[in-house]
């Protein structure tokens, strides 16, 4: 019996891992479709394999971390020819950046449902903007250690790196950490609703991405639609289409990326990009925060007013028996005993 338990953990095991490679493996096919190519070193405005990462991590602790290195090591040696030490570096370094998150996040009690401000805050100024400054610092490094980009040109290699990977993290990931949670709307109650949010998204993405009037800031009015109504579950998937469209349209050059320099579009992809999470991000957990804050107060009244149903019997008749049947004392100055109650002798 314990060697079957062993057995079936470690069969568990091997299928996590190997799931999170195929996984990280997949999405990095993906972000490269739409890589491009800046001073000889590839870059992507999203890379998604660093969003899925982190929330294997986050779910299934550290122990998946080989599973991330054999993606790591499978998506680098398929982008090249030749596996070398520069390569390596950089498999490396893809691998420790997420760690370095996870750890930051734990070490400041994250929560996985990102049902508080706090969770969202720390998802984004430490798992994003501060754990990938690793993989983009060793990547960069590694680049212009081995001539493969100018002196000169490595703040923009490392910024565009940074930006990618940060990215991966804002819109990734917590569409993977609210996804086990996720429940359909029941049938008649809210499922107009969201069809039609659905293609407000589509819709509005495409007028967005597509138009050369520059209507950038018609997807906002959607996200925060999305945030209020079905906080994080509806929001962040919200924030990805808008995210595929835009890097879609950018790296064609389409609507109001049209004519401006590849370093531009990579600015105003990530620009565009992290705002979207944010707002996405941050207002879903604050509605997530006050829904809970209302049922905690609404549970709360309801304890404090069974409390005062077991209450009320002490304090009706049985408890004031002993004051109704004693006699009543006399009031007033003369009833006391060195007043006299009548009249004195006569002098």
């Amino acid at each position: 019996m314990i060697r079957s338990r062993q057995a079936r953990r470690r069969a568990v095991y091997v299928a996590q891992v190997l799931g999170v490679t195929g996984a990280y493996y997949l999405s990095g096919r993906l972000g490269l479709m739409r890589q491009v190519v800046v001073d000889g070193a590839v870059v992507t405005p999203l890379w998604p394999p660093t969003g899925i990462a982190l929330a294997a991590l986050l779910c299934l602790g550290v122990r998946i971390w080989p599973g991330i290195a054999l993606g790591t090591l499978v998506t680098v040696a398929d982008i090249g020819d030749a596996f070398d030490l520069s390569r390596l570096a950089i498999m490396l370094g893809n691998t420790i950046a997420p760690l370095t998150a996870y750890a930051l996040l734990r070490r400041t009690g994250f929560r996985s449902e990102l049902a508080r401000l706090r969770d969202g805050i720390c998802l984004v100024f430490l798992g994003a903007f501060t754990g990938m400054l690793v993989s983009a610092t060793i990547g960069g490094v590694t680049l212009l250690a081995d001539d493969k980009i100018p002196p000169g040109r490595f703040w923009l290699v490392w910024s565009s790196w940074w930006a990618g990977d940060a990215m991966g993290v804002l819109v990734v990931t917590p569409v993977l950490l609210v996804l086990p949670r996720a429940r359909l709307p029941r049938l008649g109650d809210r499922w107009p609703e969201a069809a039609v949010l659905a293609v407000a998204v589509v819709l509005a993405s495409l007028i967005a991405t597509r138009s050369s009037l520059s209507m950038i800031y018609l997807v906002f009015p959607v996200i925060i639609w999305a945030a209020l109504r079905f906080q994080l579950p509806g929001s962040a998937p919200c924030a990805l289409v808008v995210s595929v469209f835009a890097i879609v349209a950018g790296t064609d050059s389409l609507g109001p990326f049209a004519g401006h320099t590849l370093m531009e579009i990579m600015a105003n992809l990530s620009v565009l990009n992290g705002c979207v999470a944010l707002t996405a991000l941050l207002l879903g957990a604050i509605v997530a925060e006050h829904r809970n804050i209302r049922l905690e107060t609404e549970r709360a009244v309801e304890e404090l007013e069974a409390l005062v149903e077991q209450l009320v019997p002490l304090s009706g008749p049985a408890a004031r028996h002993g004051h109704g049947g004693g006699p009543e004392r006399p009031s007033g100055k003369g009833s006391h005993p060195e007043h006299g109650a009548g009249p004195g002798p006569e002098h």
